[in-house]
């Protein structure tokens, strides 16, 4: 009964992921956003229209799958809140989503709206529900709450979401591995040419001095906090210190493996470990040991200590440009194939450590002190 009453404490995460994995699909599917026009045709043509004559198995494989967590997630959310006909509402939350996708692209000369697409979404979306689906009937779900109820606190649902998130913003290349929210020098650019040819461009703060690469110590120490970041989010929710334990290496793992990831994307498998210079094993080494005494800090000390060092992490990181080399890798991602993928991991990138920050004043400002 005790186990029941802790599980049923525990909010789901998977509407909020829900919601911002639809938010990142409709970014995605619309970027660049840039001249609109219309053809002078119904924008809904395309369900009508022959079927692609050429196709890729990219194409395939990214429409297939873009939609299946989406469908999971929805289902999910659905069983947890006892919602009638989970399944029927993740299939067609997917179809309507997809549909409203493809009908607007045919009013962006980038993009070209296929039937085949809505097709592909809305069975990946079947997919990812039946997946969830399945899982409930065996148990599955049963086994990750009581897994939840015994390793985190009930209070554990936005920290949960970022957790989760953060590994999505890893895969968009990144000018210091592991630092995310680099986005000041872009903020500032759009800016100056959103205020261009009017008055308010004079009140726009500028920077008088020219922003230096960063040196290796600085380097280092952004690495270091970056990978410290998610460890002391993760000592906040998680019960004991075994369990803290755990988490250091899964979220060092995670870390890593997803850094890997996303340069093999970016330059090829062969310089997946490119980026592991001699600065950012000294501030892996560092986030270490850094984490390993915070295993013993309450649950407010750690949110406490991570707000801080995400602070100076962000600080350090949005003083220093970023490179001509890297603003080539970001053109492969944002005009090459990965198109698809640029928004659900360009903004999670920028605007994970953002969210955080509101996320961890908001819980020191609610919970009592322990």
């Amino acid at each position: 009964m005790a186990e029941a009453g802790a599980v049923s404490e525990h909010k789901s995460a998977a509407w909020p992921l829900a919601q911002v994995y639809a938010a990142l699909i409709v970014y995605a599917s619309l970027y660049p956003f840039g001249e609109w026009r219309t053809q002078g045709i119904s924008p809904f043509a395309f369900l009508l229209a022959p079927l692609p004559r050429y196709w890729t198995g990219f194409d395939v494989l990214s429409n297939a799958l873009g939609y299946g967590p989406l469908g999971f997630l929805i289902t999910l959310g659905g069983l947890r809140s006892r919602l009638a006909r989970p399944l029927l509402l993740a299939v067609g939350a997917a179809f309507c989503l997809s549909l409203a996708m493809e009908s607007l692209q045919s009013y962006l000369p980038s993009r070209v709206p296929s039937n085949v697409d809505l097709f592909l979404n809305a069975m990946g979306g079947a997919v990812g529900a039946m997946a969830a689906w399945a899982l409930e009937r065996l148990g599955a779900l049963d086994r990750w709450s009581l897994f939840r109820a015994r390793w985190f606190v009930p209070e554990s649902r936005g920290a949960l979401v970022l957790l989760a998130l953060w590994p999505v913003g890893l895969l968009f290349p990144a000018a210091v591995p592991l630092g995310l929210g680099q986005v000041m020098e872009r903020v500032e650019e759009g800016l100056a040419d959103w205020l261009a040819d009017t008055p308010l461009l004079d009140w726009l703060p500028v920077r008088d001095v020219e922003l230096q690469p960063l040196i290796p110590s600085a380097e280092l120490l952004c690495v270091a906090l970056g990978a410290l970041v998610p460890c002391l989010m993760a000592y906040s929710i998680v019960r004991s210190l075994p369990r803290r334990v755990a988490m250091l290496v899964l979220v060092l793992g995670v870390g890593l493996g997803f850094t890997a990831l996303s340069a093999a994307l970016s330059y090829g498998p062969a310089h997946a470990w490119s980026w592991l210079s001699l600065p950012v094993q000294l501030g892996l080494l560092l986030a270490l040991l850094l984490a390993l005494p915070s295993l013993w800090l309450t649950r407010r000390g750690c949110a406490a200590l991570c707000l801080l060092a995400l602070g100076i992490h962000l600080s350090i990181l949005n003083q220093s440009p970023t490179s001509a080399y890297f603003a080539q890798t970001l053109q492969t991602w944002e005009q090459g194939r990965f198109i698809r993928f640029n928004g659900l991991a360009q903004w999670v990138g920028w605007l994970w450590p953002y969210a955080t920050l509101v996320y961890l004043i908001s819980w020191m400002a609610r919970r009592e002190p322990g």
